[in-house]
């Protein structure tokens, strides 16, 4: 079995981040385009004015992001899009995470596992 490099783990991580914002960012765009067709003919003012809060729970806001976009709204494609650029950090701690477990660094391993329970207790947490 080929040995993995410490170079080649980092390519793969740079390209997760890389790819990641890119997929964002067509996500994004394809929504904003959905969403300009809806509703471009529309005052920006009477929906916009004023921040409203929703403390709906992390796994309802996915559901209605979901369903929302099974139905073409392009409000919530870029809201996919924004979920999309949120994940691609904790996917490459995840990559960094394996790179570790390949190169047997206890250590690293433990500090990563903890800033991957961190994230999980911040998403639960700040979200839920």
């Amino acid at each position: 079995m080929a040995r993995i490099k410490d170079s080649n783990i980092q390519t793969a991580i740079g390209n997760v981040l890389r790819y990641g914002v890119y997929l964002s960012l067509a996500v994004s765009l394809i929504g904003g385009i959905f969403y300009l067709k809806d509703h471009g003919s529309e005052k920006v003012a009477s929906k916009y004015a004023h921040f409203i809060e929703k403390d709906d729970s992390f796994f309802d806001y996915l559901t209605n992001v979901f369903k929302g976009i099974g139905n073409l709204h392009g409000e919530e494609i870029v809201k996919l899009g924004i979920i999309v650029l949120i994940i691609t950090p904790t996917i490459r701690v995840i990559f960094s995470l394996l790179g570790f477990i390949l190169e047997k660094d206890k250590l690293y391993i433990v500090i990563t596992l903890i800033v991957l329970l961190i994230i999980g207790i911040s998403v639960a947490g700040g979200l839920g």
